[in-house]
């Protein structure tokens, strides 16, 4: 792992979040048909207490998964990804039930060392990843880029856990905007269990009765590239423009709409809307002309004529707005 990378993680001690069983069921039911014939790679997980394990070993035969494979990092001097005491780097295989009990018993999985630290970069996670079809799990949120990067290098077809801030990443947004990958179903509030080490926070932290810590983000989503119904479905229109409720940027020619819900049906220009509109996005509807989350000029991020001089973010009556992604109505013989 790049040092600076690892320090990066270990000085956030932000990395170390469990999903829930429920969430993962909850977003994975809408995509049982990718899944048949395919070798699924969850390769953040401690395949001996990861969840994402859990559900696709007991939803083998229901899946009609090929095999399943298992990783997680660990590291001598620090746990990143997991709190188990053994310090042996490991993967697990599944390829089914053998005994007719529908369950995956211990001698059924293939418990299997690691030369190294289990780290998704290194050679020999790579030939793992190379050998899967899906990949599916929660990567660490400091790593997003690299892993996603990773995903995208070696074609992969993957499901995984990020923030929907994730989306203002440059590299994370041109994927988007070029229709490379979309949010899942799930988007908004998500509870993870944390480690006992885990800083106490005022606010979205909570020791349950067990003496669990738990932490929750409110703005959690699925990003993935595999095809969905929902990424297709027409986002309804139903507000008229006017220039009073929908004001012109100060810097661009676009109108600004603080909520997704009132776009309005008869404007064809170009819009500013909220960074949460990418979950409601189909390409048949939009098109992102582009994005601005920052005070630098990014043409290229931006994608439409800057006309202020310093500061790029939306302005109106010279104060600044929250981030906005530059959509435009597709014309009806595009739809």
């Amino acid at each position: 792992m790049a040092k600076r990378s690892i320090d990066k993680a270990k000085a956030a001690k932000e990395d170390e979040f469990y999903t829930q069983l429920e969430d993962i069921n909850n977003e994975l039911r809408h995509y049982r048909d990718h899944f048949r014939g395919k070798t699924v790679l969850c390769n953040c997980d401690d395949p001996r207490i990861s969840n994402f394990f859990t559900y696709f070993a007991y939803n083998f035969e229901f899946l009609g998964l090929k095999k399943l494979i298992t990783t997680c990092y660990k590291n001598q001097n620090m746990d990143l990804f997991s709190q188990n005491q053994s310090e042996q780097a490991v993967y697990l295989v599944y390829e089914g039930d053998k005994n007719g009990n529908s369950t995956p018993d211990a001698e059924e999985i293939g418990v299997k060392p690691l030369i190294g630290d289990g780290d998704f970069r290194s050679k020999e996670c790579i030939e793992l990843l190379k050998e899967a079809d899906i990949i599916v799990t929660n990567p660490p949120f400091s790593l997003f880029r690299e892993y996603v990067a990773q995903l995208i290098e070696y074609d992969k077809k993957f499901l995984i856990i990020g923030n929907q801030n994730n989306a203002t990443y440059k590299e994370i947004f041109h994927l988007i905007k070029e229709n490379k990958i979309w949010l899942g179903y799930k988007s908004g509030n998500m509870a993870f269990k944390v480690p006992a080490n885990s800083k106490e926070r005022k606010t979205r932290f909570w020791i349950d009765e067990s003496g669990q810590k738990w932490r929750s983000l409110g703005n959690i989503c699925w990003y993935t590239n595999l095809d969905i119904p929902k990424r297709h479905d027409n986002l309804p229109l139903y507000k008229t423009y006017s220039p009073k409720e929908y004001p012109t940027y100060d810097n661009y020619d676009a109108i600004n709409i603080n909520k997704t819900t009132d776009i309005p049906c008869d404007f064809d220009g170009v819009m500013g809307v909220p960074i949460t509109f990418l979950d409601k996005y189909s390409p048949e509807q939009f098109d992102i002309l582009g994005m601005s989350a920052s005070a630098g000029y990014n043409p290229d991020i931006v994608g439409i004529p800057f006309k202020g001089e310093k500061d790029a973010r939306p302005l109106i009556h010279g104060k600044n707005t929250y981030a906005r992604v530059f959509i435009q109505k597709r014309k009806q013989s595009e739809q």
